[in-house]
């Protein structure tokens, strides 16, 4: 059973989602494209040559079940003009982990942290250096909150321990 929760950050008067699951991060590029001025679409960054490549070598280095065939067919059409292709038909042609794309009202594409980050530089420089920043914010954030648990159940450990030590005295 996979463990999961949303969070959020504030990026550039953007809201993002974060969305924690198996001790991983994926980020919404839905909402992070919101950022973006104009008609964008994530297939638009899709569609570069230097994205698709990012994606394979990410791929390589994290996904031993990676389709390389099908990669292959996809990097030698990227860049072409009349290269279209959708996060969903990636995934399932290559059999890729880190994008994903849900539909319905609370569903969106989300993207690993490392290839969010990637997404970040193509909307623009300064975004991606503050979503770094924020994200970096959230995850110390998050480990204070850590420390302070296991902090206190060492506490509460300890006071039981004197109390059964002193029933049973």
């Amino acid at each position: 059973m996979s463990r999961s929760k949303k969070l959020s950050i504030e990026v550039l008067g953007t809201s993002i989602t974060v969305l924690s699951q198996n001790d991983e991060d994926y980020i919404s590029l839905t909402d992070m494209l919101k950022a973006k001025d104009g008609d964008f679409f994530i297939g638009d960054w899709l569609r570069n040559r230097n994205t698709v490549e990012f994606l394979g070598i990410w791929e390589r280095v994290h996904n031993p079940g990676f389709n390389y065939g099908e990669f292959d067919t996809i990097k030698s059409q990227a860049g072409l003009n009349s290269y279209r292709i959708s996060v969903k038909d990636w995934v399932e042609k290559t059999n890729a982990i880190g994008l994903r794309a849900t539909a319905g009202r609370y569903g969106g594409t989300y993207a690993h942290k490392d290839i969010a980050f990637e997404f970040g530089m193509w909307i623009s420089a300064e975004f991606k250096v503050y979503l770094i920043k924020e994200f970096q914010r959230l995850k110390d954030e998050e480990n204070d909150r850590l420390k302070l648990s296991w902090n206190l159940q060492r506490t509460l450990s300890k006071i039981n321990y004197r109390i059964h030590t002193d029933a049973i005295r």
